[in-house]
């Protein structure tokens, strides 16, 4: 019962600091209360206490109610300064004589001076907000979303993403303080990210669901007669007509009628409940039950039951399983009941009735912002479709058939995809891109920033990117090759054709943007990838088809020639295939077993990949080899240009291999992963 950091003026306390631990949330009730009884202790009485954990800082008055006076990350602790020393510094208290308090020197943030962010190391799963309440097609990874929100803005700031999706930016946004505006098409992405942040007090949460849970149990549908009843009684899926490449023709052949019963009357006695934030969570819970109650829910293999998915989000298409599993409707209600709590508990301190105005959820298109004044918003980050890959509207019809969510004609038109249901064209898809760039642009303010997600592997569409950018008048500043997490099951099972990554460009908006200009390359397209491929694999000890794609594509939009590539290699896969090894262990491709480079590569990288190569190979064969032996075999790889001397080979070998015996060599073991740049 001592708290851990007490400030005192003259002899009286001022206020009560408390640490705790970086994965410790320090908004948690028990932990702010703990701290609040330090500081309402007889021989204390401060009138502040506050939380730390290394990464948040939270400040309480003892006076008031649960709501934290300031509450920041520390890494934007400049723009909280002056704040924090009004109410906390020496000077501010009333005891004693009066003490002058210097504070650092604040610089102005600069918006056109920000640098690009580094890759992210990045923890998809480590909030509940975003992970496990509702599975969705497509979702950015959170600290992805929030380290470029941090760069870009400043508190208070107005963040857009037009394709909003699952809403992890305008999400992101609330938390690090700036205001948020999620713009999607889908019905269903609305309603999640409305359901999600609805303010709900969760005494009544719970209290309804122990009613709905109690007249459930009593009454479930289980024999047929009472199904074929609860199937006419109470509500059920409207029979949403889905695309040819579904295994059913209607959204209700999703659900045998066993499904149909239950879920009809779990749905009806939600529908009893009086109170709207109530009713609204708990349909956010009943929607993401329907991910697993359902036809098409694929149970994953050596796993739990309920360890699986829908075969929308996985297959991105409505497939039937082969062996259907029938799953307990209320112990998977329940589970949803547990996550939405977390997730709630987890967003209410930045979406409460003193934030809620700063959140704006719009069902509309990306390609008419007409509800956003020109030149008000401060940034956009967005996560666009990628032409064929996903078709959201049609996707989603099983959960709009049970939500009684309606997707008009208007919808479908401007849904920038290709392909769907309604067929549409690479160039009705490159059009409502287009027109949703310019409407960024027209909304972003001056001196500004637009970071534009993309993981597309046809060049044709980045090409469009920035060439609409530019006519609109952004600037391209530079991209960024980002990994987004664990592995898709897509990827898993196309490795060869399926990008695992991203790239994050970056644009600003200014008054004289500088155009790319296109270099004259002086060699045929097919060298240049030929060279650039062979580049990536001598960098990096080998090159996946993301490192191949992200370095043509980098390469490709800074030195102007995307309109080629696009030409020559909207897939890449045949050219990798053909002219190099692939290492299925290491999911990398490599210089063909003694093939030299074909085009003109650094002499020094050259040797710094034979070298390696060598050494790793007659390791794991282990076998022992001498520096003769090495210069047998890799000198006649190294005749590219200029063929070095045995001196310069020895003198790369020195600085990655070590001395084994009187005249063997072994790699060190600090080089097996060395960047051969460095």
């Amino acid at each position: 019962m001592i708290p851990d950091y007490t400030m005192k003026v003259e002899n009286s306390y001022a206020w009560v600091l408390d640490a705790k631990g970086p994965r410790e949330n320090i908004l948690d009730e028990d932990y702010v209360g703990q701290v609040y009884s330090y500081a309402v202790h007889p021989e204390i009485r401060s009138n502040y206490f506050a939380l730390c954990n290394g990464i948040e800082f939270a400040l309480f008055r003892t006076d008031g109610d649960n709501v934290p006076l300031l509450f920041f990350q520390l890494d934007e602790v400049d723009f909280y300064f002056n704040k924090l020393k009004a109410l906390l510094s020496p000077g501010s208290f009333h005891f004693g004589k009066q003490v002058v308090y210097e504070s650092p020197s604040q610089t102005e943030f600069d918006y056109l001076t920000r640098n690009l962010p580094s890759e992210v190391q990045t923890h998809k799963q480590a909030t509940k907000r975003h992970f496990g309440v509702h599975g969705y097609f497509t979702k950015q990874s959170w600290d992805i979303v929030q380290t470029y929100i941090k760069n870009f803005t400043k508190p208070g700031d107005v963040v857009l993403d037009p394709f909003g999706g699952s809403g992890v930016t305008a999400i992101e946004a609330l938390a690090t303080n700036r205001h948020g505006i999620n713009v999607d098409i889908n019905p269903m992405a609305i309603f999640m990210v409305d359901a999600l942040t609805e303010m709900v007090e969760q005494q009544k949460l719970v209290a309804a669901f122990d009613r709905i849970k109690a007249k459930y149990k009593k009454h479930e549908p289980k024999t047929t007669e009472d199904i074929a009843v609860a199937i006419q009684k109470y509500p059920q899926p409207k029979p949403i007509r889905l695309t040819k490449d579904a295994d059913v023709p209607t959204a209700d052949l999703l659900f045998s009628d066993k499904q149909k019963a239950k879920l009809g009357y779990l749905k009806y006695l939600i529908q009893k409940e009086g109170d709207e934030s109530v009713r609204k969570t708990l349909m956010l819970m009943f929607s993401g039950l329907l991910t697993k109650i359902n036809l098409t829910y694929h149970q994953s293999s050596n796993r739990s039951e309920g360890r699986g998915n829908a075969s929308a989000f996985a297959y991105y298409r409505y497939r039937l399983a082969k062996e259907p599993v029938e799953l307990d409707v209320m112990k998977y209600f329940e589970i949803r009941l547990k996550r939405v709590l977390e997730a709630k508990k987890e967003i209410r301190h930045y979406i409460n009735e003193q934030t809620k105005d700063n959140l704006q959820i719009v069902k509309g298109s990306a390609t008419n912002l007409n509800f956003i004044p020109s030149e008000s918003v401060d940034y956009i980050y967005t996560d666009p479709p990628y032409g064929a890959k996903i078709a959201y509207l049609d996707l989603s019809a099983m959960w709009n058939a049970w939500l009684d969510l309606d997707v008009t004609e208007d919808d479908y038109k401007n849904e920038a995809i290709e392909g769907g249901g309604h067929e549409k064209s690479k160039t009705d898809y490159n059009k409502l891109i287009a027109e949703s760039i310019r409407e960024m642009y027209r909304v972003l303010k001056f001196d500004r920033w637009m970071s534009f997600v993309f993981a597309h592997k046809d060049p044709e569409f980045w090409h469009l990117i920035i060439d609409t950018a530019e006519r609109c008048g952004f600037e391209y500043v530079g991209a960024v090759p980002q990994k987004n997490g664990q592995s898709s099951f897509k990827k898993r099972q196309n490795p060869f054709t399926v990008l695992s990554g991203q790239l994050i460009i970056n644009f600003k908006k200014v008054r004289s943007p500088k155009a790319i200009m296109k270099a004259h390359l002086g060699m045929e397209i097919t060298d240049v990838v030929m060279q650039t491929i062979e580049g990536v694999i001598a960098n990096n000890d080998g090159a996946s088809i993301e490192q191949i794609n992200d370095e043509l594509i980098v390469k490709g939009l800074e030195l102007g020639f995307l309109d080629l590539l696009k030409k020559e290699y909207t897939d890449l896969t045949p050219l990798l295939r053909n002219n190099f090894d692939y290492d299925a262990t290491t999911h990398k491709y490599q210089i063909r077993e003694n093939k030299a480079f074909a085009t003109h590569i650094d002499v020094h990288m050259r040797i710094r990949y034979f070298l390696k190569s060598f050494l790793v190979r007659m390791e794991r064969a282990n076998e022992k080899v001498t520096f003769d032996q090495i210069i047998f075999n890799v000198m006649p790889l190294l005749k590219n240009g200029t063929t070095p001397e045995n001196q310069t080979v020895l003198k790369v070998l020195e600085d990655i291999g070590q001395r084994s015996g009187d005249n063997y060599w072994t790699l060190k073991k600090k080089d097996m992963q060395l960047n051969l740049f460095g």
